[in-house]
């Protein structure tokens, strides 16, 4: 008899070379390098997807297959598109930096030993730019030792990984370590994303979400619904895949995708190249020159920036890109398992979507979207005009490459090969030029292959490999706060005031090309499809589209290692926070509900317009403060508009009738015992998944916030804390209520799911109106808001 190996190569025949590591690869394959012996489990992953195919009798997209393959109970979970909550067990969690304090803080607080996940902490988002990378990276070290330390100590404690500063973004480590197909991962970052490039379903969630995870819990997400994208033809010329998500970005909006998976699909994701060749899933072959999609750092690029259309996340199906790159960076075991795997990790035809989006690649143009909005889509032929039109400036002060959304070897690569098309015609930056590495891996690896220092030739300086400008931590000095001036970046989000704290900085983003060929030029009102430039001999010359190596030819460049395993005995790792520290605070438990309704509630502030976290919770210089809950509260809404004066961080206190900050204000109603709410308008918390926006006005009194709709991360925040994110039934109601009317919020007694509760708005001449309120809490959400947050839930639990 023959033996089974023998068996099977005879009967696979031409796949005879294969089988041997099947055997082996089925039954242990590792997620990651860094943890051998937690193992990838696609059999499971296809159980659960037999048993729910069976009970769904329909044909599934991969974003079904991937969310419903981890559901904790297949067989009994109740399962409807936008309505019915999962209870899932993700795979993984990642954590970075700034919201890693408040996340271990609360998992500190749950009492738990160890982290029961496999959970990583990213150092990016506490490096300021200021000079350049070493020695911003130095002094970053310094101001933030006691914070580090902490992560340090804590992740050694309790079991999680941690990648020091100067390792990367934690986007960018993901994508190169962690992220692969069909894995479920949550992140505390907005931004997680960004690895359904790899074909993975990762979504950004606030700390008390990852704290579930990592205590072993189910963790609920709301059933999404899914937004189908189908790509046909291939992008070519200056068009890049930040230019398909700029488009969508324009067609969806900034809430478009609330409650849904962008599932991008169609033959457009296997185009090859600008020559026209093409290939599809099925023979997968190797793109002979470059391609746009080529592999899954432009997908990655499409996925992170689908958080700024409120998706819970975005998604692209395995293909021979993403083995390239698993291969590339050193992941070849999970390749080969994910082609035994691969009919999970695609859709089925003939599944549905609840919308469907088409995108001709052949015709898309480049892009460029802004300014103070990321949805505001304009062709870079037409966004000089319209600039001048309305009256923004025109000439760029500041261009910015990088960020989790576009700094990988090939975006470093396009931007070099324009760059070295200026340098050869005597052309620098007119305008001042920086460029953010994504990773460590990055940094080394463009350095040895020549791309950085074209791009510091041409004027621009590398800065730290980090977050920097893109969340505000950059110490600019060319303006002055208040003045009027235009910068364009590569980056993902464009709120006012983000990059810089200046709210008349007019920012605009797209590809890094085309941020380095506007850098060049200096202007807004620059085509490179069809303007000439002057090169210093005084010949006009034109642009022409840069290509570049998807990946290097030889080997990625590590760099310094970066990383700190968890010991395996931890027992006598301490870890400390001062009482007296201005940056580490450990947390007191929330009051619980008392059982009655909310009567008398005053009005903190009434919204007008976008509030966004960086309004409610701004970053920047708040940064340093974000494991200190009392001093970080004092940021609470100072960029929110109150409707009432016009102006931000003016609110009137209701007992003295002044005027006010709104932190200050919201101080003086907690010492008097006086409960508050507040009023919003559209989209309220769109952004970041930071949720010191719900931890504050939770800490400072707060207990109810009530707007025309909310997004998706910062109302599962609020719920977490203990508070009631409430929309009104009619959002005409929004103008019924004034700053200085009192409500009272009535049926907490009997707050059960789908059923609105009663609220009176109490106006000052004793007149009164009432309302009706809904929500969306489940039976699970009402017992945080009983036990006044979801870890005193799990601490009741517990016990």
């Amino acid at each position: 008899m023959l033996p089974l190996s023998l068996f099977l190569q005879k009967a696979l025949g031409v796949r005879q070379y294969h089988v041997a590591s099947v055997l082996c690869q089925r039954a242990k394959v590792a997620m990651s390098h860094f943890e051998p012996t937690e193992y990838i489990r696609y059999d499971l992953l296809e159980k659960n997807i037999n048993i729910i195919r069976k009970r769904l009798n329909r044909p599934l997209t991969l974003s079904e297959k991937i969310v419903y393959g981890h559901l904790d109970d297949p067989a009994n979970q109740e399962i409807e598109r936008g309505k019915t909550y999962l209870r899932l067990r993700p795979d993984r969690v990642a954590m970075q930096d700034a919201t890693a304090q408040m996340a271990m803080l609360q998992f500190i607080s749950s009492g738990l030993p160890k982290v029961a996940v496999p959970s990583t902490i990213h150092c990016d988002h506490l490096i300021e730019a200021q000079v350049g990378g070493e020695k911003d990276l130095r002094r970053a070290k310094d101001i933030n030792q006691e914070v580090y330390n902490f992560l340090a100590t804590a992740g050694a404690k309790y079991g999680v990984g941690f990648w020091r500063p100067g390792s990367g973004i934690i986007h960018q480590i993901i994508l190169e370590n962690y992220a692969y197909p069909g894995v479920l991962l949550i992140g505390t970052d907005s931004h997680t994303p960004n690895g359904g490039g790899l074909g993975g379903i990762c979504i950004g969630v606030g700390g008390a979400d990852a704290v579930d995870v990592m205590a072993g819990i189910p963790w609920e997400l709301k059933c999404p619904k899914v937004i189908g994208v189908k790509l046909t033809g291939s992008l070519s010329g200056w068009s890049s895949p930040k230019d398909v998500i700029l488009k969508v970005a324009g067609i969806l909006t900034v809430k478009g995708g609330t409650g849904a998976i962008v599932e991008y699909h169609g033959p457009g994701v296997d185009s090859i190249s600008c020559t026209g060749e093409e290939g599809g899933p099925q023979s997968w072959p190797l793109p002979t020159h470059h391609s746009w999609l080529c592999f899954s750092t432009g997908m990655a690029t499409i996925c992170n920036m689908g958080a700024e259309i409120g998706a819970t996340t975005s998604v692209f199906p395995y293909n021979h890109r993403m083995k390239k790159y698993l291969s590339k960076t050193g992941r070849a075991e999970i390749a080969n398992l994910a082609d035994e795997f691969k009919d999970h990790l695609v859709p089925d035809p003939g599944c549905h979507y609840d919308q469907l989006i088409e995108i001709n690649l052949s015709e898309l143009k480049p892009h460029i979207n802004g300014p103070f909005t990321p949805d505001l889509a304009h062709p870079v032929a037409e966004v000089g005009t319209v600039a001048e039109k309305e009256g923004w400036p025109v000439d760029i002060r500041v261009g910015l490459i990088g960020s989790c959304t576009n700094s990988s070897y090939e975006d470093m690569g396009r931007s070099a090969a324009v760059a070295k098309q200026a340098l050869a015609h005597g052309l620098k930056c007119k305008s001042q030029f920086t460029i953010t590495p994504g990773s460590e891996q990055i940094r080394a690896t463009i350095e040895r292959d020549g791309y950085a220092q074209i791009l510091r030739d041409v004027g621009g300086i590398v800065l730290a490999n980090a977050c920097g400008p893109c969340i505000g931590q950059w110490d600019r000095k060319d303006i002055k706060k208040g003045e009027k001036n235009t910068i364009v970046t590569s980056y993902n989000r464009n709120f006012t005031g983000r990059n810089d704290a200046n709210p008349e900085t007019h920012a605009f983003v797209t590809s890094p090309e085309i941020v380095t060929a506007l850098a060049i030029a200096g202007t807004l009102k620059f085509n490179p499809e069809t303007d000439f430039l002057t090169g210093k001999d005084g010949k006009k010359f034109k642009l022409e589209a840069p290509d570049a190596d998807e990946l290097p030819q030889a080997e990625f460049d590590p760099g310094q290692d970066t990383y700190q395993h968890p010991p395996k005995d931890s027992s006598g790792q301490r870890v400390d926070v001062s009482p007296t520290s201005q940056r580490l605070q450990l947390l007191e438990p929330f009051d619980k509900w008392d059982g009655k309704d909310l009567e008398d509630l005053q009005i903190l502030i009434k919204v007008k317009g976008k509030c966004t976290t960086d309004h409610i919770s701004a970053a920047g210089p708040w940064l340093k403060f974000r494991g200190h809950l009392d001093n970080i509260s004092n940021n609470l809404l100072i960029g929110a508009i109150n409707i009432e004066n016009g102006k931000a961080n003016s609110v009137r206190n209701a007992v003295t009738q002044e005027f006010g900050p709104v932190p200050d204000t919201a101080r003086y109603y907690k010492k008097h015992g006086i409960k508050w709410v507040v009023i919003g308008d559209e989209n309220y918390g769109e952004g970041s998944s930071r949720e010191h926006a719900a931890l504050e006005p939770r800490h400072l009194g707060g207990r109810a916030i009530i707007t025309k709709s909310f997004a998706r991360i910062h109302e599962t925040n609020l719920k977490k804390q203990g508070l009631l994110p409430l929309t009104f039934a009619d959002p005409a109601d929004y103008n019924k209520i004034h700053p200085v009317d009192k409500l009272t919020i009535q049926g907490l007694n009997n707050f059960t799911p789908g059923k609105p509760l009663k609220c009176i708005i109490k106006h000052p001449n004793g007149t009164q109106e009432t309302i009706l309120l809904n929500h969306t809490f489940n039976e699970t959400q009402i017992e945080w808001f009983r036990a006044g947050s979801a870890l005193n839930r799990m601490k009741e639990l517990q016990h």
